[in-house]
C-alpha cells in the first residue's frame, strides 16, 4: 500500500500526446515552481509557432530548470523564456551544455535568418510583412549560457532548499541524462524520476542506460512505446550495401538526412570502421553542416563519455569520425558546389526531419534521379517534410515548385537514439512497481502510449496515465 505524501503538482506544458516540445513544470508545496525541459514545438508549421509563443506560464515565476539533454524538443525554447524573464538557474550535464550553446545558436541564427528571408519577399511582393518576429535572437541565446549550472552525472547535487537533483546517464547522446529529484519537508520525502530520452542498450557511441533510484513518481518517454526495432545484428553490412549499390553500381548520390548531435556522429563513426577495414569504397564523403562539424568537435572534447570500447579504439585511431575522402563543409557556396557535382558521392546532413537546413537543397537536387537514393536514419515526427518523404509520394513541394520523387526512399531502423518499447520496459524494470505512485506517459503519439500503458499494467504498474495539453495533476 502506497502511503499519502506530500502532496505535489505536475502540469504537462509539452510533449503530451506528441513527441516534441518537452515541457513538464513541478509545483511544490510552498509554491516553488521547478520546470523539466523546455523544448520547442517541431514540425506542424503555424501550429507549432502558435504553441512555442505561449508557455502555459510565466517565465518569470521559474525557481529553476533542470534539463535533460540538448535536443531542440527538450531544450529549443529556454532562450524564450530568458527573453520573457526567466533568470533562475539552469541545470545540466557539462556535455549538454557544450552541446546547448551551438545548437541554439543554431536555432537563432535559422529563424533571425527566415524573418529577413520574409521581410525582403514582402518588400519585394509589394506585401504588408505579416510575419511575427522570431522566438528570440543571438543575444537571448548569449544571456542563457550565462545561467547554465553543470552537474556531473550520479552526483546528488542540491538545486533549492530540500530539492536535490541526480542525473543518471540515458544512453541518448553524449551527455543526455535521466532526472531525478529528491524533495524534502515536513511532510515526508517526494523521490520524481523523468527519463528525458531513453537510449539504445545497442547504441554504437555512448554508454547504455543505466538504472535509475526507485521513485515514487516517474515521468517516462513512449516514443517506440508500440513498437521493436529490427535486430541491431547485420546494420553494419546493410550501411555498406546501401553505399555499394547506389554510389558503386547506380553511379549515384547517397543523401543521408541525420541529425547534427547523435546520428552524424554515429554515421560517420561506422565509415571510419570502413575505412579502416579497407571496406569503404572510394566515394567522397560530405558533412555538409556547419553545426554537425561543431557537434563533431564536442564529441571529441567529451570523448570520456563514450562507451569503453569506443575509449579502446582511440588508441588506435586518435580520430573515430574522419579519414581520407571525408570532407567537413561550412560555407555556404562550397554546399552549392555540391549539388552541381557529377559522379557518385554521400552527403550527411541536418535537419534529420529534413524540415531545414542544407538537407533541403540536396533533396531538392537529388530527388528527381532514380540512381539516387535518401537514406533516413532517425525518427520523422508527423507533419515534417520527412515523414511527408516516407509516404514515397510521386512528388514534393519545393521552393514552390513539384519535385518529382525517382529517388530511392530507404530506411534505418537501426540507428535509432530512442529505445523500443523492450528497452523502455527495461529501463523502467529496476523500479518496485509496489512502491510508484503513478507513471506518467509523454513524449509519444497516442497509439505508442496505450500500447506501452497496457504493457507497464502487465508488468505491475497499475496507476499509468497519458497526460494532454496543459492537463494538471496533485500527485
Amino acid at each position: 500500500m502506497i502511503p499519502n505524501l506530500m502532496p505535489l503538482s505536475i502540469t504537462f506544458h509539452g510533449a503530451a500526446g506528441t513527441v516534441t516540445g518537452s515541457k513538464h513544470l513541478l509545483g511544490l508545496p510552498d509554491g516553488r515552481r521547478v520546470l523539466l525541459d523546455c523544448g520547442m514545438f517541431q514540425g506542424e508549421g503555424p501550429a507549432s509557432d502558435a504553441l512555442n509563443r505561449r508557455f502555459g506560464f510565466n517565465p518569470e515565476d521559474i525557481d529553476a530548470l533542470v534539463l535533460s539533454h540538448a535536443h531542440i524538443d527538450h531544450s529549443g525554447l529556454i532562450p524564450r523564456m530568458v527573453a520573457e524573464g526567466f533568470r533562475g538557474p539552469i541545470y545540466a550535464t557539462e556535455a549538454t551544455r557544450d552541446l546547448c550553446e551551438i545548437l541554439l545558436a543554431d536555432s537563432a541564427y535559422i529563424q533571425e535568418s527566415d524573418y529577413r528571408y520574409d521581410a525582403k519577399r514582402a518588400k519585394k511582393q509589394g506585401k504588408a510583412m505579416t510575419e511575427i518576429g522570431p522566438l528570440y535572437d543571438s543575444g537571448d541565446v548569449a544571456a542563457t549560457m550565462d545561467l547554465f549550472r553543470l552537474v556531473p552525472y550520479a552526483t546528488p547535487t542540491v538545486i533549492l532548499p530540500g530539492v536535490e537533483l541526480t542525473f543518471i546517464d540515458t544512453g541518448h547522446i553524449l551527455g543526455s541524462a535521466s532526472v531525478h529529484l529528491t524533495i524534502s519537508g515536513r511532510e515526508g520525502v517526494r523521490r520524481i524520476s523523468f527519463s528525458g530520452d531513453v537510449g539504445r542498450y545497442v547504441d554504437r557511441l555512448v554508454p547504455p542506460p543505466q538504472p535509475f533510484p526507485q521513485a515514487d513518481i516517474i515521468i517516462c518517454e513512449s516514443t517506440y512505446g508500440d513498437r521493436d526495432h529490427p535486430a541491431a545484428e547485420g546494420y553494419e553490412a546493410e550501411l555498406l550495401g546501401h553505399v555499394k549499390r547506389i554510389c558503386v553500381e547506380q553511379n549515384g548520390r547517397l543523401v543521408i538526412p541525420a541529425f547534427s548531435v547523435g546520428r552524424t556522429q554515429e554515421l560517420l563513426h561506422q565509415l571510419n570502421k570502413y575505412f579502416n577495414q579497407g571496406l569503404l569504397p572510394r566515394v567522397p564523403v560530405f558533412v555538409d553542416s556547419p553545426l554537425s562539424v561543431n557537434a563533431t568537435g564536442i564529441y571529441r572534447k567529451h570523448s570520456a563519455l563514450l562507451r569503453p570500447e569506443i575509449r579502446k579504439e582511440l588508441e588506435r585511431d586518435p580520430d573515430l569520425f574522419g579519414f581520407p575522402g571525408v570532407e567537413f563543409v561550412r560555407e555556404a557556396s562550397r554546399s552549392k558546389e555540391l549539388n552541381g557535382r557529377k559522379g557518385p558521392s554521400i552527403t550527411i546532413a541536418a535537419s534529420g526531419m529534413m524540415d531545414a537546413g542544407r538537407i533541403r537543397h540536396h533533396l531538392f537536387h537529388s530527388l528527381g534521379d532514380p540512381a539516387n537514393a535518401v537514406l533516413i536514419v532517425g525518427f520523422c515526427a508527423p507533419g515534417t517534410f520527412g515523414a511527408r518523404l516516407l509516404e514515397r509520394p510521386s512528388t514534393v513541394n519545393m521552393y514552390g515548385e513539384e519535385v518529382q520523387v525517382r529517388a530511392s526512399i530507404l530506411t534505418m531502423d537501426s540507428y535509432s537514439a530512442h529505445a523500443d518499447r523492450s528497452e523502455l520496459l527495461k529501463w523502467i524494470g529496476c523500479q518496485d512497481p509496489s512502491l510508484v505512485r503513478k507513471v506518467f506517459l509523454v513524449h509519444g503519439a497516442d497509439n505508442s502510449r496505450e500500447n506501452f500503458r497496457d504493457l507497464l499494467n502487465g508488468q505491475g504498474f497499475r496507476r499509468v496515465e497519458l497526460p494532454r495539453q496543459g492537463q494538471r495533476f496533485e500527485v
